[in-house]
Formats: structure tokens, sequence, C-alpha cells
């Protein structure tokens, strides 16, 4: 065989013979590679670590302009979306420092693939289900750590990052490239992002049609899929959303009902001017830092006072959020046009998810809420002190 071999394994089972060839996400020898694969084997399946969203992301360039930003915030999945525009945007970044497209070795396969006429098999867990599946594995506040640390990631420079380096991401997976230093902090990160698809990727790579299959993955799970190969895999478990823990729904009633007793026990034990700075730092705190997030997101003046307004009511109520109202009056106001749509493929700098209008409304919603969390428990030692 004329490719070089040090990045393919070959593996059995029953009458099948697969071609597992790993890959660098961003790497022009890896787009070499994939073709020459595919062109030697002429395999009767190809298996891309894709899932159906990202399978149709490529053959549907302008899927975005479809997107309703309202439905979005309504259905609480910002946080999702701007995360997942983080991952995409900073692989971009990448790959146009080194001139390739991203993924540009799975469209190739894809094109390979039927050049050849052999079958196109989505082997990936849906991307929807593994960033829903990391949320619930996280507390609240492990959520805004990560987010943070991608867009530390996404705002940091590139130039010293070369073709060799991107190489060597052969060791590992670009998630926990980008996901690395949050990882150590929080392991279960590893398991839902990694663990977890190495042994869906073997499932699904496994249990493929054909005799004959290449199977195109990132090069870090090429290890866990090789240790998985002959493990009895539920697959139901690992597409399931977990139901959101117990402990956050209480809490989530227990707080509100704790500041609402806390400004009785004001107006009862030190009278109406008590209960009336209690209130007054209850408003301020939740207000202005709620304020301070829509602004840090460039949100329109009346964007900002919205959530100024809405913070201190919303964060007695369990199920309405400070950020979800700003980032409907955000949308109202600045309603995004169809090449801000397009333009989510095109963003590479953290300049550009502020100029964007829809990642701007994403960016609102979270800051929003981020400053509204603090303000509440800014405000409840303020609250005792009053009464103490």
């Amino acid at each position: 065989m004329a490719t070089n071999e040090k990045n393919i394994s070959r593996l059995q089972t029953e009458d099948k013979e697969i071609i597992l060839v790993g890959t660098a996400h961003v790497s022009k020898e890896s787009v070499q590679l994939v073709t020459d694969v595919i062109e030697e084997e002429r395999p009767d399946t190809v298996c891309v670590e894709l899932c159906e969203s990202r399978y149709q992301a490529i053959r549907q360039k302008d899927r975005w302009k479809e997107m309703d930003i309202v439905k979005v915030i309504k259905e609480k999945k910002t946080t999702l979306l701007l995360s997942n525009l983080l991952l995409a945007s900073f692989q971009k970044r990448i790959a146009e420092k080194l001139e390739v497209k991203p993924g540009e070795e799975m469209t190739r396969a894809i094109e390979i693939g039927e050049a050849v006429e052999a079958q196109i098999h989505l082997a990936d867990r849906d991307i929807r289900v593994t960033l829903s599946r990391t949320w619930r594995a996280m507390g609240v506040w492990g959520k805004f750590k990560l987010l943070f640390q991608m867009l530390l990631s996404f705002a940091g420079g590139l130039d010293e990052i070369s073709e060799d380096d991107v190489e060597r991401m052969k060791q590992t997976d670009i998630l926990e490239s980008i996901l690395a230093d949050v990882g150590k902090s929080f392991p279960k990160l590893k398991r839902v992002l990694i663990d977890e698809r190495d042994l869906y990727l073997a499932h699904k790579i496994r249990t493929a049609p054909g005799n004959r299959i290449v199977a195109v993955v990132g090069a870090g799970h090429v290890p866990g899929i090789k240790r998985h190969w002959n493990a009895d895999t539920d697959m139901h478990a690992l597409e399931k959303i977990p139901p959101k823990g117990k402990l956050a729904g209480f809490l989530k009633w227990l707080i509100p009902l704790l500041i609402l007793a806390l400004f009785g026990i004001g107006f009862f034990r030190g009278g109406f001017e008590a209960g009336k700075d209690m209130m007054l730092y209850w408003i301020l705190a939740n207000g202005i830092l709620a304020g301070i997030g829509a602004l840090v997101a460039w949100a329109h003046p009346l964007t900002i006072l919205s959530s100024i307004l809405a913070a201190p009511l919303t964060s007695l109520n369990p199920m309405i959020a400070a950020g979800w109202v700003a980032g409907l009056v955000e949308a109202f106001l600045r309603k995004p046009k169809v090449r801000d749509f397009e333009g989510l493929t095109d963003m590479v700098s953290a300049k550009s998810l502020w100029k964007n209008k829809v990642t701007r409304i994403l960016l609102v919603v979270v800051f929003t809420n981020l400053g509204s969390a603090a303000g509440t428990y800014l405000a409840l030692p303020l609250m005792l002190r009053v009464i103490s």
C-alpha cells in the first residue's frame, strides 16, 4: 500500500475488515491521507466522525439562515449554541492559519467515498446530545467556568501555532485540546466528550454496513475505539440526556423562598427601615450587576435598562431569568439580518463575537445571567447584616 501506515489501523469483526484512519481535523496531511486510503481501498462503506446535524452543515452551507434566535432563547439553549459556535470558530482559526478548510478531511472522505460508490455512514453522536450531557454533568459555576475557558481560547493568539503543532494534535481530540485546563478540574468532561464518544464510535463503525469499511475519525479517538472494539455498548444510555439533578431543582426554589423569608424577617424584626434597606440592597446588587453583564456584551441601552429592571424580579422567579428577558429585548431592538446568520461560519476573532448580532444576543443572555447570579450571592450577606 502506498499510503503512510502510521495513522492507519486495521480491525476485524466477523466477516468485516475495517481500515481505521486517524486524522487531525485541521491538517493538509490528513486530507491527503484520507483521499489516498479511500481511493486505494475502494471500500463498501466510508464511516465519518460526523453526526446528522454536522453532516447537514457540510451539505447545506446556508442552514444558519433558518435559525430562530428567539426560539433558541425560549428553549434555554443559548449557552449550548454559543459553546458550539466557539468550538467551530476556534477550529476555523487554526485551519485558516494553515490554509485548509476546517473539517476538510471529513468533506473529502464524503466526496471520495461517493466517487468510488461507497455508502456514507455517520458514526458520531449528535453534537447536541454530547453538549447537553456535558452541561448536565457540571454545576452552574462549572458551566460558566467552561464558557470562559472557551472564550479565552477563542480570544488567544495563534501566532505561535505551526503546522507541526497541529500535527501533534493527532495525539488528542480537538475538543480535549481546547478544554484541557478545564478538564483537570472537571474530569466528567473527558468522560462525556471523549470516553463516551469512543464507545459510540466503536459501536457505529463495527455495525456499519458492508464488508470492507474505511472509518475516518480524529486520531485522539483511535486508542479508545480499539480499546472498546469488542465492548457490549448500551447505545440508548449514551444517547439519553440525563434529567436535571434534584438538588439543582430544589435550590432553584429554595433560594427565592429564602430571600422572601429574609424580607419578612427584616420587616418583622427591624421594622420598616430595616426591610427597606434589605430591599434596596437586593435591587441594587441584582440590577447593577445584571446591567454590567449586559454592558459587557455591548447590549443596546434599552436592553441594559431592561436587565437592570428585570433582574431583581426574575431572581425571585425560578421559571425565568434576567438574561432571557434581556436577550429577547436585544433581539427585538437589534433584529439579526441574513448576513449575521451567514457570518456565523466566518468568525475568526473575539471582536467578531461582539459585532455579529446573533452572537451578541447570545452573549447578552449569558453575561446578564451571570451578573444577576453574582448579584444574588452579593445581596445575601448584605441583607443578613441588616438583621444580625
